[in-house]
């Protein structure tokens, strides 16, 4: 069957409105659910104390200027039999220090933590260090923890007559394994027949699949999504094991996440993240490149002969303005994040320059994405 002209226009005009047809937008990367979600009660607690660095090679709060760092020395000595009220101590080897670390989840008596330290006085350089036992309290005032052991700084100091480097932060240091766990925090995961998943990055309709592919493993409804951060799963009657157990078979459970479409913008670096939903509507946009240049001459004013008058120096700015003068620019609706960057790129301007574009389209209604100053 032979087509006419008219069937020749139309199977062409098919073909253009095909070959432009707008792609669909790249879906978001995979991820497993105990990737994106937190288990409610599996959480760390953060503890913190005060105490005292000794053995510092004369780098350590200076006692006049830190009555805290005398006061703790003071205290220190007469635990140990030490009686020194009323004495003028002039030791630079001893630094009061804040001593903070993390308890990790389901820790038990005895176990190793990490813990850091950073001087509170004067102290130049904690290197060399050795923190004694320093309780840690947690938020309720109860100690969970021992602190001791010798202090690693990263940076360092050194000075002389005339000059001075730092390198690093000298003031702050880690001990490895330093904190020893007395106290545990009673929480029995195995005995829950409830527990709620806390989404890290919130959404509607991550919430959403997760409970479904949940329910889909499952076979009954055991996943309901109560809000965009969080999940709340209940342990089935019939369910061979505890809760922990449930936990494990869900948690590989692949996940097609979504977000929000989201610019985010660091004015005092000039940083902007664009997230790959952002779409921008056609626009047509002039930016005008402004520079200024000052430059000082000063003159020499030398006085008339036998005047009696002084030399002078007379101040002589000239200050220019250049204005490169713009067109408009048209940013096309964009329909992947590639030709939205290409688009912002072809006006040629630098990154802080975009930032105030970008609020302007946002102003003007085209972006379809919410703006998130840092």
């Amino acid at each position: 069957m032979r087509l006419g002209l008219a069937g020749h226009v139309l199977a062409m005009i098919a073909c253009v409105v095909t070959t432009l047809a707008p792609l669909a937008p790249a879906q978001a990367a995979p991820a497993r659910i105990k990737d994106i979600v937190e288990v409610e009660g599996i959480r760390d607690n953060q503890l913190v104390g005060y105490g005292l660095v000794v053995g510092l090679n004369g780098s350590g709060d200076g006692l006049n200027n830190a009555p805290f760092t005398r006061q703790s020395l003071q205290a220190m000595l007469e635990r140990m039999g030490v009686n020194t009220r009323g004495e003028n101590l002039r030791t630079t080897n001893v630094a009061a220090v804040m001593v903070t670390a993390d308890l990790p989840p389901f820790a038990t008596q005895g176990t190793r933590i990490d813990v850091s330290v950073s001087a509170l006085g004067d102290a130049s350089s904690l290197q060399g260090g050795t923190l004694l036992v320093t309780p840690l309290l947690g938020a309720d005032g109860e100690v969970y923890a021992i602190a001791q052991g010798p202090v690693l700084i990263d940076g360092f100091s050194a000075s002389g007559d005339a000059a001075s480097v730092v390198a690093g932060v000298p003031t702050t240091g880690r001990i490895s394994s330093g904190g020893l766990v007395e106290r545990e925090i009673a929480f029995s995961l195995g005995a829950q027949h409830s527990v709620r998943l806390s989404l890290r990055n919130p959404d509607l309709t991550t919430s959403r699949r997760i409970a479904m592919a949940i329910n889909d493993l499952i076979g009954i409804p055991v996943a309901i999504p109560t809000d965009p951060a969080n999940v709340r799963l209940s342990l089935p009657k019939d369910f061979n094991g505890n809760i922990v157990d449930l936990l494990t078979d869900i948690e590989q459970l692949v996940i097609q996440t979504d977000q929000q479409a989201r610019v985010v913008i660091d004015e005092n670096s000039g940083i902007i993240v664009i997230g790959k939903d952002v779409r921008v509507s056609t626009v047509a946009i002039a930016h005008e490149n402004l520079t200024v240049t000052i430059a000082e001459n000063p003159n020499v004013v030398q006085p008339e002969p036998f005047s009696q008058g002084e030399t002078a120096v007379e101040p002589s700015t000239q200050i220019g303005v250049i204005s490169d003068a713009t067109q408009l620019a048209v940013v096309p609706e964009s329909i992947s994040l590639q030709e939205l960057v290409d688009g912002l790129n072809a006006l040629g301007i630098g990154p802080r320059d975009l930032i105030a574009i970008l609020g302007a389209i946002k102003a003007s209604g085209a972006l379809q994405a919410e703006i998130e100053v840092m």
